[in-house]
């Protein structure tokens, strides 16, 4: 099933932004400046959100062609004319697609059930979301967990791809498996040569240190980055 893998949930949202002007600022740079001032890591609202894997906003001002494909005999020809005259190139030129409007892309991956992930979404931060889709076309008719979650129904795409490379257990689990494979690392690291006796004492003193099996024992932080 897209966008479902196990207990992990792949999202992607796409929201057009209204065109106007906020204080002489365009809607998508506003939405821009504000999505800079939310901050990385710890500092994002968004590391206040249960379960959220891995999440990332941008706008998307409009689709580019980056390269021209191929060519046929044809496109061939107008090369060949474009000598005389730039009319022939730029019709050899393949027909470019625009987007009508600019848009907020949301992607996120996820533990669990949707709609249960938007309402804890809304509880969390919903002061910093009505800021951030403001400018949205339809974003004025959210009033609540129940409007917000049917927004982001209307504006999902099917997403098949995760990008998140881990597996699909809660955020606690995954948050204490990064702590214990970094303390394990460190101290690996830091007892290289160690007599057999003494790194068996010391192993004892890290397990109890670290508690493998407590969750709401010593672990990494949502958002964090670094040890």
């Amino acid at each position: 099933m897209g966008n479902v893998s196990n207990k992990a949930y792949a999202l992607t949202c796409l929201s057009p932004i209204m065109q106007g002007h906020h204080h002489g600022t365009a809607y998508s740079d506003e939405i821009r400046r504000r999505l800079h001032q939310w901050g990385l890591h710890e500092q994002s609202p968004m590391a206040r959100v249960p379960q959220t894997y891995l999440t990332r906003f941008f706008v998307l001002d409009d689709v580019y062609y980056e390269a021209l494909p191929g060519t046929d005999f044809g496109g061939t020809l107008y090369d060949i004319l474009a000598i005389f005259s730039d009319r022939f190139r730029r019709a050899a030129l393949p027909k470019e697609d625009h987007l009508q409007s600019k848009y907020l892309v949301w992607c996120c991956n996820l533990h669990g059930d949707l709609d249960d992930y938007l309402r804890g979404m809304w509880q969390a931060i919903g002061n910093e979301l009505r800021q951030l889709w403001e400018f949205c076309y339809g974003f004025d008719q959210v009033k609540g967990a129940d409007t917000f979650i049917h927004y982001i129904r209307q504006c999902q795409l099917d997403a098949s791809l995760f990008f998140v490379g881990s597996n699909d257990e809660p955020l606690e689990e995954q948050l204490k498996g990064l702590y214990l494979k970094q303390e394990f690392s460190r101290f690996a690291a830091e007892h290289q040569g160690v007599p057999a006796a003494e790194l068996q004492q010391a192993f004892r003193a890290f397990i109890a240190r670290v508690q493998p099996a407590e969750l709401k024992g010593p672990s990494w932080r949502p958002g964090q980055s670094r040890p």
